[in-house]
């Protein structure tokens, strides 16, 4: 695998299939929509600087506005002049954060834990439940989804169907010095490609050959990963020992069902299967009608083989799908135009295999030069990335990665993940794939369960079809006996795609019925044309699946949204006052109730005021905090400013008298004087986007 065989794996990329890769509106968007501002010299980003020291990424008011982002943007290594250095930087003091606080830390921790398993405590459970409410307003409300909730334990028969039992496997090596180490090969091999770019003194030809590995290493068949192991003499990372060959492991949890334990089932591997078996039900409830989407947030469950990088990479984690059915006939949305004039980063297949940068260009664009080639995925790649700076990933940290040809399924005809730069590198949080009609034809074949959709034509066409002449169908009875009845139907179901290929076979076939192999010669099938009048249209869907990674968004905005205030010069606090800049949306409390002290939270009048106003939240959908600790107020704003809380309320002595209180925006440190009356209605807005910290400043008196 010198540079000249890297090169022939790239063109044998670009055309051969692989193994199947391992995991898929109302108003103007572009106009509702969060993004940031950012200025752009010779093509390089620099970022406008952010008030207080923070980010610019998290420099729009937390109440969810923001300037337009510009026609430029940072790409490929340049996010690192963006600012993406901050991330590894941070990375272990917003750890010792989301620990102290309790955002998340592992499950079991008082019996020392296992890996790949989390809890997340009270500020990051709401976190995240404000993160799911934002996806289900932005794809289910606002694109009108249906939404189904299906078991999380599947049976094997479902799951054998979909090429689970038999596909969903990983490529692992063990430490051959110690058998209690394994490694996932292609990631171990994206870090050793990592590390060699990082070497001094690097030609160009070895730059290129190390990013084509890295890029590639989810791709390589098992012999090649074998060999690339062998040339770059890889060994286990934190011993030093040798590592075994490369070979398959399978990624899901086998349970028994029953008491009995003979019904073989497994934890689900995914949401998505559940949507494809009730697809028939949910569009007898849409009226028989395409194209519509089913959703499903919940629960899947992957056996990793080296869970880490926090959550990451877990064993129980959190997916929301969306299965979008359409002809597969046509590729048109009714909604493309109005995100056209998005722009987004793109990482091509060809970029990627020829070592090159991603490139910025509208989706509009995208589509006119063959770079997105169906209008609903570039739809659904722009709506994933209005609803991942909506939530709190800054827009020059995203980009969409093509799949490489090696990477994708034989079914899948296009597939583009949405990575996001943070501590660990490029990381896939979002999955959008165009899975053709794989699934519902297996489900289908597998349950003998008709799923085509019907559509009556406006006027009957005549056409010409292939079906088994009927004394071939008694032949084919006859010679697989008592299993005859049951070949023949199998036949008669085929589509006429694979009837076709029957009909031209040379040689025996072996073809799978029912879970049994059955040999097929072209002596014992005959084939005839006939005219027939059709008045309905019968097809399979196509399905776009954008599957979305919750816990991987949730961490990569929290990356994105740390910064550290700098320091006062005349205070001698050493202290270090990290704030998170959450977005009002996804922020776990949208205000902090603050008693100037602790005299004051003692009065009654206080206790009735504040007792009032929470009610007032409640009725709004608002969450709130408290602090009536003795510490200083300015102490209290900071343990609030770390927990995200957007806004503070502070009631003092002259609260008592007046009825005002002072109401602070976390970023900005701004403070207003106004009625307790007037607050939390004033929130809500502010939390909605209605209205914008500026406007409020400019109606209240500055505190």
């Amino acid at each position: 695998f010198g540079s000249r065989e890297l090169l022939d794996v790239s063109s044998r990329a670009q055309s051969g299939p692989g193994r199947p890769r391992v995991g898929a509106m109302q108003g103007d968007f572009l106009e509702t929509s969060v993004r940031y501002n950012y200025v752009f010299k010779a093509g390089v980003g620099k970022v406008l600087p952010a008030p207080k020291g923070r980010p610019a990424a998290a420099a729009a008011s937390s109440s969810g506005s923001a300037p337009a982002v510009s026609s430029q943007a940072p790409v490929g290594e340049s996010v690192q002049q963006g600012g993406g250095e901050r991330f590894s930087k941070n990375q272990k003091d917003l750890q010792e954060l989301c620990k102290r606080r309790f955002f998340y830390r592992p499950a079991f921790d008082i019996y020392g834990g296992v890996a790949g398993f989390f809890t997340y405590g009270p500020p990051g459970c709401a976190m995240k439940n404000n993160l799911i409410r934002q996806w289900r307003q932005h794809f289910v409300i606002e694109d009108q989804l249906m939404e189904i909730e299906d078991s999380c334990i599947m049976q094997h028969a479902v799951l054998k169907a979909s090429g689970h039992v038999d596909r969903f496997n990983d490529f692992m090596v063990k430490d051959k010095g110690d058998e209690s180490k394994f490694f996932r090969a292609d990631k171990l091999l994206e870090e050793i490609m990592e590390e060699k770019l990082k070497a001094e003194g690097l030609t160009e030809d070895q730059k290129k050959e190390y990013t084509v590995v890295r890029n590639m290493a989810d791709s390589f068949s098992l012999k090649e990963m074998a060999d690339i192991f062998k040339k770059y003499q890889i060994h286990a990372p934190e011993t030093g020992n040798e590592l075994s060959d490369p070979y398959e492991f399978n990624l899901m949890f086998p349970t028994p069902i029953g008491p009995g334990g003979y019904l073989q089932g497994y934890l689900r591997p995914e949401t998505a299967q559940g949507i494809f078996l009730n697809y028939k039900f949910c569009i007898e409830q849409n009226a028989n009608r395409l194209p519509f989407g089913v959703a499903q947030v919940g629960k899947s469950f992957r056996n990793e083989i080296a869970p880490r990088a926090g959550l990451t990479r877990q064993r129980e984690f959190t997916q929301a799908e969306i299965e979008y059915f359409v002809n597969p006939a046509s590729s048109e949305h009714a909604k493309f135009d109005s995100v056209a004039p998005q722009m987004i980063t793109f990482f091509h297949a060809n970029e990627q295999l020829a070592g090159k940068e991603p490139f910025r260009m509208t989706m509009g664009e995208a589509f006119k030069t063959g770079v997105i080639k169906s209008q609903i995925v570039g739809y659904m790649i722009v709506r994933t990335h209005l609803f991942l700076t909506i939530s709190g990933v800054s827009e020059e940290h995203v980009r969409f990665r093509q799949h490489l040809p090696t990477e994708m399924a034989h079914y899948a005809k296009d597939c583009w993940d949405c990575e996001v730069f943070c501590s660990l590198g490029w990381l896939e949080c979002v999955g959008i794939a165009d899975r053709s009609a794989f699934d519902l034809n297996a489900h289908a074949k597998a349950a003998k369960c008709d799923l085509q959709y019907k559509q009556l034509l406006d006027k009957p066409i005549e056409q010409e079809v292939l079906v088994l002449k009927k004394a071939c169908g008694v032949n084919v009875m006859k010679h697989f006996k008592k299993d005859g009845k049951m070949v023949k139907e199998w036949i008669d179901l085929l589509p006429q795609s694979e009837l076709e290929e029957l009909a031209a076979l040379t040689g025996p076939k072996i073809v799978e019925v029912e879970g049994r192999p059955f040999e097929l010669t072209p002596e014992l099938l005959d084939f005839e044309r006939k005219k027939e009048k059709i008045s309905v249209s019968a097809f399979t869907p196509g399905v776009i699946e954008p599957s979305f990674g919750i816990d991987r968004i949730f961490t990569v905005i929290l990356e994105h949204v740390y910064y550290v205030r700098p320091k006062d010069e005349s205070n001698d606090d050493k202290q270090t006052r990290a704030v998170l800049g959450l977005p009002a949306c996804t922020a776990p409390y949208k205000v902090a109730i603050l008693p100037l002290d602790q005299r004051v939270s003692r009065n009654e009048k206080y206790i009735e005021d504040i007792m009032a106003f929470r009610s007032q939240l409640s009725s709004l959908g608002l969450s709130s905090t408290s602090d009536e600790s003795g510490a200083a107020i300015g102490r209290r704003y900071s343990r609030n400013d770390e927990l995200g809380v957007p806004f503070a309320l502070t009631y003092d002595f002259d609260s008592l008298e007046d009825g005002a209180v002072t109401l602070r925006e976390r970023d900005l440190m701004k403070q207003i004087r106004l009625p307790l009356a007037d607050t939390a209605e004033l929130l809500r807005d502010l939390c909605t986007g209605e209205i914008l910290w500026t406007d409020v400043a400019a109606r209240y008196k500055q505190a």
